[in-house]
């Protein structure tokens, strides 16, 4: 089958999805996913399966070719435990993309050329058909920053953005890098984490809040700081928190 975005698609339906169909107006975000796994095939394979309880609307594989695996329409069990400003458990109201990729536990690469061209494809034909705002386009590691670190500092978010695609800075990396490392007063600390919750990320608090908030700090750097994951607030973080809150 071809969709009007000219992109072929090929139907390999996976009965991992909850009934009844869900109203097209619940469709408000765009969940990207890596696989984590080593064998494609296998990938493939663990979205199809009952007792896997996982799976996607959309696979796309490491030569670009794109299967549809669960109808838009469906609630596919992609996003697990997450969240985003007042929503929870984003299953509800979102379509997953799973990008075939080994992830962080099995030597995690680069998304091929070939399975970026198919993603822009495919956003575009979304975004325009359920009018998904920029913002709404996430990671998983953004909605799960507890859990997940998929799709990574390796996925080219700043090159969707430039597509208008998704959300990004409009700060130049020359000048970013000077406030590197330079460390906050204890009030630019709030100002930051404020700066996060105000974007959409979800609130720390509770046990383990160390862990939470080094997890939080991680997720917005693989995001939106790519070249320096560390889990630390800096100046650099912070202009970067503000400027997103700008544009």
């Amino acid at each position: 089958m071809s969709l009007k975005i000219g992109l072929n698609l090929t139907r390999n339906y996976s009965i991992n999805f909850s009934l009844p169909k869900r109203s097209k107006k619940l469709i408000k975000f765009i969940i990207i996913h890596y696989t984590g796994m080593k064998r494609e095939g296998r990938a493939i394979k663990k979205l199809s399966d009952s007792k896997s309880n996982v799976s996607s609307h959309y696979f796309i594989k490491s030569n670009g070719e794109l299967l549809n695996l669960v109808p838009d329409l469906y609630k596919a069990w992609h996003a697990g435990e997450s969240s985003w400003r007042k929503l929870k458990s984003l299953n509800e109201y979102s379509i997953g993309i799973e990008i075939s990729n080994p992830g962080h536990n099995h030597k995690y690469k680069k998304f091929s050329s070939k399975q970026i061209y198919s993603l822009i494809k495919l956003l575009r034909y979304l975004i325009k058909k359920y009018k998904i705002k920029k913002q709404n386009v996430l990671g998983h590691s953004d909605i799960s920053p507890n859990r997940k670190k998929d799709p990574g500092e390796k996925f080219p978010w700043k090159k969707l953005a430039s597509k208008n695609l998704c959300k990004w800075h409009n700060l130049r990396e020359s000048r970013l890098k000077r406030y590197r490392n330079l460390k906050l007063a204890e009030k630019e600390e709030k100002v930051f984490f404020n700066n996060l919750y105000s974007l959409g990320y979800s609130k720390i608090f509770g046990k383990k809040y160390k862990n939470k908030k080094k997890n939080l700090i991680s997720a917005f750097q693989r995001r939106f700081r790519q070249s320096l994951i560390n889990g630390k607030i800096d100046q650099e973080s912070l202009l970067i928190s503000k400027n997103l809150l700008k544009s």
